[in-house]
């Protein structure tokens, strides 16, 4: 009966796998998401599939209401999550040390360490969650090297002013599921491009954060505002721009 159990387990998991479908290229739109709210918090869902470095990436956003009961602490076996908070105070724990963070402050947890969050603040806390498993075998060894897991408290970063207008680096390095990632923050204060439009081998994010943006993948024309999010896949011509003579800025990710 067990090996019976197990083999029907085994057949679900491969049956969900199969049904995964590639993560389309375009702009996620923050108004679009559909809403689930439940108790004392509510949740937005992105999109879930499969990428070019990744057999399974999802991402959602969660809200928590002001006096809601933290996360019940836990650890993903093979999975790694990037955290983002995109409003209010958040309490995160991880392996028992806590560190206390606001808007643009990000989170990278390692699997297989024990973590939650909480808001601590008089507002809503709300923050985007990826999530994701290589296509290749995860190395703890390798995420702990470079710096395990990580808080990137936004008070504590530095902004480098450009021509153009800024940016603020958070990080580049490999992680356990990745052999690449990095991480920063653009600030464009007028009309125009960041810089000419190139491919690279990294699968990448853009997370607009104020003002308006226009970005252009695989030549189709996208357009989006604070909330949302772009995606552009593996070496796919692409280019970002801000839209209007008003300040953007935005998060860009990439990995491989």
């Amino acid at each position: 009966m067990e090996r019976l159990i197990i083999s029907v387990l085994l057949l679900f998991v491969i049956a969900t796998n199969a049904q995964m479908q590639p993560i389309k290229d375009g702009v996620y739109v923050w108004e679009e998401l559909p809403v689930n709210k439940f108790g004392d918090r509510e949740t937005r869902s992105i999109f879930e599939g499969i990428s070019p470095h990744f057999e399974y990436l999802e991402i959602h956003a969660t809200t928590q209401y002001p006096g809601a009961k933290p996360n019940k602490p836990n650890a993903n076996d093979d999975i790694e999550e990037l955290i983002i908070v995109k409003e209010g105070l958040m309490k995160v724990t991880n392996e028992g040390k806590s560190e206390i963070i606001g808007p643009g402050s990000v989170v990278l947890f390692m699997p297989k360490e024990v973590h939650a969050i909480e808001n601590v603040g008089n507002d809503n806390l709300t923050y985007y969650v990826m999530s994701y498993r290589s296509k290749k075998p995860m190395d703890i060894g390798r995420g702990i090297l470079n710096g395990g897991s990580t808080v990137y408290n936004a008070d504590s970063l530095v902004f480098k002013p450009s021509e153009k207008g800024g940016g603020i680096a958070y990080f580049d390095r490999p992680t356990s599921m990745c052999e690449r990632f990095e991480m920063h923050v653009t600030q464009l204060d007028k009309k125009g491009p960041s810089h000419k439009p190139h491919k690279h081998v990294e699968t990448e994010i853009i997370l607009v954060l104020s003002g308006d943006a226009e970005m252009t993948i695989d030549g189709k024309v996208y357009k989006g505002s604070a909330g949302d999010l772009f995606f552009a896949n593996s070496q796919l011509l692409h280019g970002i721009a801000n839209a209007t003579d008003e300040a953007c800025k935005y998060f860009a990710f990439k990995w491989n």
